[in-house]
């Protein structure tokens, strides 16, 4: 047994998440948690919402709440979808939780008392009627390249260009609208990610089984251009972490918050710590997940994340650990992902396109979404939803191969031998050639999904949900019972002990399914399968069952063509 930290990218808080975000991090990350599980391993899966910076002011605003209330209010929101889609977090935690607070100032103490930590002087725009220093994405005008009338002083959203405030053309606050704006000097700290560019390199180096993806993005951002930059660490708002050293004051950083990059990846670790408190245990205890001085040397840490968040993850959260010069576990494994595009076009929270983690669950349950979702997971290139994909992927994936044979065998053994597992006959020619091919069959789908290949993972678990409708068609139970009713009890049997296989090596992908076969058939031990037949002789004869209810139902076509033109346009 080992023990395996898993952590998924903080979702933002400002909005309910589309499918893209969810197949992008939640999603894979829960299904290597609940396989680590299966397989006997000691997991602790950490997630939470990503509340400070100025998308969460503005979406309050908009709301015409406080941030604080606002933040509240959608981390209850985004808890119950996460559950919705069973998620199996072991804490859901939020970083504006004091823990975060005082690991932050922590952090950044460290940093600065290693001389990691700049003071800069630089200009930013400053608005007379709302009081204050404006963030860049609290500017908004007309971008210059493409003259779309909302750029943020970021980014054009329209065109994807990068701009500085001082780009937009009539520039404006979105907070009050006005345009009295000034440029003035005002100071910031600055992370000296420079002076730790060996340090990393090395260590990126050291990751050789890292995705391709993922060490790519890393040594572009190390080496492209003028290299590794500094990076701010604070920011003039209200809504965040106060800039502290430690326990101590910062001269000349009053009124100042730390900058939500720098302390959303720290809530890593002070979920941890929230985890800790509501399991009524102490310091030590989490600890031992973060801190190889604490027991961390044996952990094996898994990040998943989309494709953006990777320099983060790289580069600037491992910069922070590694400069503070304390014992913290750094990542073992990142798990990156491309984008799920929608339709022709991209997901988007913030113009509403697409399909959102409640709207799904309000059309269908959540293993419809797993499976589809999972086994289409952009992984090696950007892959792409469309209601007609997802059609067939859910009919002929769960209910023309899996229901399928469920269905079949159960019906077929209620009608001739009753809702037990009949007794009679031994193992057949087919069965043993079934037998056969699982042996290597299902060492294939453990070997993927040890690897986190999702796509490969989920392609040869079908192929072992088609083995069982081959067997099924070759021994013809129902042919041979009419001369032979010892041979179609046997086959039965080993067929109705494939159900419950199917359950507990499925359930990673389709937890509500297998629990509800495990149910019908009656059984509570859903050990991981060792030796095949053995796990194919579970169930003896007697054995009482159930038949259960339609597994998956199929999508109709016109059910497709109303959510085709329902989600065509944008959220409102």
């Amino acid at each position: 047994m080992s023990r395996i930290l898993i952590t998924s990218a903080i979702p933002y808080i400002n909005g309910i998440k589309h499918l893209g975000n969810l197949v992008g991090s939640q999603l894979p990350a829960d299904l290597f948690a609940r396989y680590c599980r299966a397989r006997g391993h000691e997991v602790l899966f950490l997630c939470a919402t990503d509340e400070h910076g100025t998308p969460a002011e503005l979406a309050a605003a908009k709301a015409g709440m406080p941030v604080a209330e606002y933040c509240a209010q959608m981390h209850r929101t985004q808890a119950k979808l996460a559950a919705g889609f069973r998620l199996s977090f072991d804490h859901f935690g939020r970083s504006s939780s004091p823990q975060n607070h005082r690991l932050t100032q922590h952090f950044a103490g460290k940093l600065a008392e290693n001389g990691f930590i700049a003071e800069v002087t630089e200009k930013q725009v400053y608005s007379h009627a709302d009081g204050r220093f404006l963030p860049d994405r609290y500017i908004e005008g007309t971008c210059p390249n493409c003259g779309y009338d909302k750029a943020r002083g970021d980014q054009c959203e329209n065109c994807t260009k990068q701009l500085d405030p001082t780009d937009l053309i009539e520039p404006r606050s979105a907070i009050s609208g006005s345009t009295d704006l000034e440029i003035r000097e005002t100071k910031h700290l600055y992370l000296r990610q420079s002076a730790l560019k060996d340090d990393l390199d090395a260590w990126i180096d050291s990751k050789t089984d890292w995705p391709v993806l993922t060490t790519s993005i890393a040594k572009k951002w190390l080496h492209d251009g003028d290299g590794l930059k500094d990076r701010g660490i604070t920011r003039d708002l209200d809504w965040g972490i106060p800039v502290r050293k430690g326990e101590e004051e910062w001269p000349g950083m009053e009124g100042k918050v730390f900058y939500v990059w720098f302390d959303a990846p720290i809530e890593y670790i002070a979920c941890a710590a929230e985890w800790a408190q509501a399991q009524g245990l102490d310091e030590a205890d989490w600890q031992s997940w973060w801190r190889t001085d604490a027991g961390a040397d044996d952990v094996r840490y898994v990040q998943f994340m989309g494709k953006d968040n990777v320099p983060f993850h790289t580069l600037s959260f491992p910069a922070t650990l590694m400069g503070s010069r304390e014992p913290w576990k750094l990542v073992d494994y990142i798990k990156s992902f491309n984008y799920l595009n929608y339709d022709g076009g991209q997901f988007s929270t913030s113009q509403g396109r697409g399909v959102f983690m409640d709207q799904a669950l309000e059309i269908l349950p959540a293993d419809y979404w797993r499976w589809w979702l999972l086994s289409n997971a952009p992984e090696t290139s950007d892959s792409e939803f469309t209601w007609e994909k997802f059609q067939g992927g859910v009919n002929k994936d769960l209910a023309d191969v899996l229901g399928n044979f469920v269905s079949r065998v159960t019906k077929f053994c209620r009608s001739k031998f009753g809702e037990e597992v009949p007794v009679g006959g031994d193992l057949t020619e087919e069965g043993a050639k079934l037998i056969a091919e699982l042996d290597t069959r299902i060492a294939a789908y453990v070997a993927h999904m040890d690897a986190i290949d999702i796509r490969k993972a989920a392609t040869e678990l079908r192929a072992i949900w088609v083995a069982g409708n081959e067997f099924l068609q070759t021994a013809a139970p129902w042919t041979s019972f009419k001369t032979d009713p010892d041979r179609a009890a046997s086959d039965i049997r080993l067929a109705l002990n494939l159900i419950r296989l199917y359950a507990v090596i499925s359930a990673p992908f389709l937890p509500d399914a297998s629990a509800k076969l495990m149910e019908a058939l009656r059984c509570e031990t859903a050990d991981w399968p060792g030796d095949v037949g053995e796990a194919l002789a579970f169930m003896k004869p007697g054995h009482s069952f159930v038949v259960p209810n339609t597994l998956f139902a199929k999508i109709p076509d016109e059910d497709r063509e109303d959510w085709a033109e329902r989600f065509a346009g944008q959220r409102t």
